[in-house]
């Protein structure tokens, strides 16, 4: 088991990464279940995959467990199910010193922590998640958030989880495109601060795909370290120095919101292309050799993954992909950073993109891939 900590003071807690930790799920979870009972929130997809046993474990335990289940996808993170979860959270009952657990994937983490963060003006919440992309970042952190008919991630809220419990063995019935997703929040980690685990991805990746124990552990344990010592320099993204988590992302997200934010295109696979026009357009911009752009999307395109907007599935002219990047909650006094590179393990926040030149860009990408 490695247990690892992000450092924030009276709200730090620890991160467990432990293969098998779900078949002693009771255990690890007892500190929490306070008055005997927890209340669980999970998508309908993993309840079918895991809950069996997890509720089977809770009462032996002694535990008492209330489930409540949204659909599963993207589309849950709406108004709607945080409706629903919070009628359903003050329907059981539920007090300030409870503690919401959060079994799923980054749909389910976010969408739990919002409502822990606003429930009864606060509750705490425990993240279990079930997903490669969850488990390396949106599950480590804080940031919760659900979203709207503007973008995504656009109404939330920085709450802290309690404890994280990450189980890789719970990847083996992740579809194989979930798992390649998932990867491309593992290779972020290498892109902005760590070329030598680039260099060992290029290496590894195939087997992180095909969830080789000891790889995919080394993985886990590498981004997840990362992320938390970012995350531990700048909480609440008031510095650039967490905003490096968002590598990738602007493009990314701008990608999502043209393909509906749904299973058209997933967000890993969005943050993965955005990741490759990131260096692209540093490339562009002189910043960086267009190799190094080349050698990301070489990898990437290795492990059947999206790395052009054709690829992607994304028919909007550059014009209206940087509309939706106007939307983009970084936006500030009319400016949008973006996250660029001076190379491979060299990310930075640029703070002086004219967003007329981000189009023309985005134009070009189309008109070479085809």
């Amino acid at each position: 088991m490695a247990r690892l900590n992000i450092a924030l003071g009276q709200r730090s807690y620890d991160i467990d990464v432990e293969a098998g930790a779900l078949d002693d799920v009771a255990t690890h979870i007892a500190p929490w279940a306070k008055r005997g009972r927890s209340l669980w929130v999970t998508d309908s997809t993993v309840a079918r995959h895991h809950w069996p046993r997890i509720a089977a474990q809770l009462e032996s335990a002694g535990i008492a467990a209330e489930l409540h289940v949204v659909p599963a996808g993207e589309a849950s993170k709406s108004w709607a199910e945080l409706a629903r979860l919070t009628d359903w959270l003050l329907g059981a009952g539920i007090e300030r010193s409870d503690t919401i657990f959060a079994l799923g994937g980054g749909m389910i983490g976010d969408l739990t922590g919002f409502a822990a963060s606003i429930v009864k003006r606060g509750c705490d919440f425990v993240q279990v998640p079930t997903t490669l992309l969850a488990q390396v970042d949106s599950s480590v952190g804080g940031k919760t958030a659900i979203n709207t008919a503007a973008g995504k991630n656009l109404v939330g809220a920085f709450h802290q989880p309690r404890f994280v419990l990450i189980d890789p063995q719970v990847l083996a019935t992740l579809p194989p495109r979930e798992m390649r997703a998932g990867y491309a929040e593992v290779v972020k980690y290498g892109l902005i601060d760590d070329a030598p685990f680039f260099d060992w991805c290029e290496a590894h990746g195939a087997d992180v795909l095909a969830g080789e124990p000891q790889v995919l552990d080394h993985a886990i344990v590498t981004s997840v370290a990362a992320k938390a010592r970012i995350v531990g320099e700048d909480e609440r993204e008031t510095k650039d120095r967490r905003a490096l988590l968002n590598l990738g992302h602007t493009f990314g997200h701008a990608l999502e919101a043209d393909t509906g934010f749904g299973e058209r295109l997933l967000h890993g696979e969005a943050v993965g292309v955005g990741m490759v026009l990131a260096l692209r357009y540093s490339a562009r911009r002189g910043l960086c050799d267009l190799a190094d752009a080349e050698r990301v999307a070489a990898h990437f395109g290795a492990c059947a993954m999206p790395v052009t907007l054709h690829d992607a599935g994304v028919t909007a002219d550059g014009a209206a992909l940087v509309d939706h990047m106007r939307h983009d909650k970084k936006m500030a006094g009319g400016t949008l950073p973006f996250l660029l590179a001076r190379g491979i393990g060299q990310t930075f926040v640029c703070h002086d993109v004219d967003l007329a030149d981000v189009a023309q860009f985005l134009d070009e990408q189309h008109r070479q891939a085809r």
